[in-house]
């Protein structure tokens, strides 16, 4: 399941998704869809701030110096928010997806070259690849997120006449584990294609150094006990026991 429903906990979910204690994801994220002709000049607008209060009155501050980049709708960026919030979510471990930032982290790598797939081969013949192959489609992650959380929204629609950011905890893991089993039909991509990259665009935010409006204050480094970027570890190489580093980031090192 995508949340720690009946005991399965946060850390049990990291073991299953095969993100070992201790190792880090880097890089942006995300996918596409023909037809939906992303325009980037209009992801510039100046839609920020926090959220309209849609699900369980979660509402999410905007950091300072971050905003919306790609996503023009805060429907769908609600949307965005709480199904990363369900597949990272607050425990007695630490903060979940919205505290830490990451539905920005994600709209901000949506809107620059990860999004549009800039420094990849996106010309046809399009086959379905096998899955020792990597990314496939001939949709940009862009265009593969947007139309995802379009279908999030519609099956909510479907199955319960609200919005996907109105349902219960409950409802929203059955819509998102049906898009996990690739039951729900999507245009020119298949459903668990676009949960698998909104799962790692998830955890890249949860992890990401700061500077790209994810991992806020460095919680997610925290939770792992991970130092982040350190100029030098020559007084505790020789130390056999585990030495606990407070994180630093790369504009931290940068301000010295």
């Amino acid at each position: 399941m995508v949340n720690e429903k009946k005991g399965v906990s946060r850390r049990e979910f990291m073991k299953t998704t095969g993100i070992a204690t201790g190792t880090l994801i880097g890089g942006g994220i995300i996918g596409g869809l023909i037809g939906y002709n992303v325009n980037r000049d209009k992801g510039t607008t100046g839609t920020t701030g926090t959220q309209n209060g849609e699900g369980h009155g979660q509402t999410q501050d905007q950091p300072n110096n971050v905003g919306l980049k790609f996503f023009t709708n805060m429907t769908a960026f609600n949307v965005l928010s709480q199904a990363t919030e369900r597949i990272f979510p607050e425990d007695d471990l630490g903060p979940g997806a919205i505290s830490l930032g990451v539905p920005y982290f994600i709209d901000n790598q949506l809107a620059g070259a990860y999004g549009m797939n800039a420094k990849e081969y996106m010309q046809g013949p399009f086959e379905d690849g096998a899955v020792t192959q990597g990314y496939q489609s001939r949709l940009t992650r862009a265009e593969i997120i947007l139309q995802g959380v379009t279908k999030l929204e519609e099956e909510a629609q479907s199955r319960y006449k609200k919005g996907f950011a109105e349902l219960e905890g409950e409802q929203m893991d059955e819509i998102l584990t049906a898009f996990q089993k690739g039951e729900v039909e999507m245009m020119a991509v298949t459903s668990d294609f676009f949960f698998k990259l909104l799962r790692q665009a998830t955890l890249e935010g949860a992890y990401a150094d700061p500077i790209y409006n994810g991992n806020r204050n460095m919680d997610g480094w925290k939770m792992k006990g991970f130092p982040g970027h350190q100029y030098s570890y020559i007084g505790q190489i020789e130390n056999k026991d585990f030495v606990k580093i407070d994180p630093q980031s790369i504009s931290s090192m940068t301000h010295k």
